[in-house]
């Protein structure tokens, strides 16, 4: 606040980087808000995903696990006369 009101050229200085200073920051605030915002994004995706590939687990186990009835055999019959 006091350099805002000196008039010296050290004090103009000083409150021109104060002013650099504070716009860096907010930059830097905004940043780490997106890059937050992003990695949150990712998780629910990658959380997303997880499921999705457990659901296709859990089908390629049911599709290896041998079948519980027995399947009739494709042909024809012979018939015995």
């Amino acid at each position: 606040m006091l350099s805002s009101v000196l008039n010296s050229k050290r004090a103009i200085m000083v409150n021109i980087q104060i002013m650099r200073t504070f716009t860096k920051l907010r930059g830097i605030l905004s940043t780490h808000k997106e890059l937050a915002h992003k990695l949150a994004e990712h998780e629910r995706k990658i959380e997303r995903h997880d499921t999705e590939i457990k659901a296709v687990f859990e089908v390629i186990h049911q599709l290896m696990s041998p079948p519980t009835k027995e399947m009739k055999k494709i042909g024809f019959k012979q018939r015995e006369d």
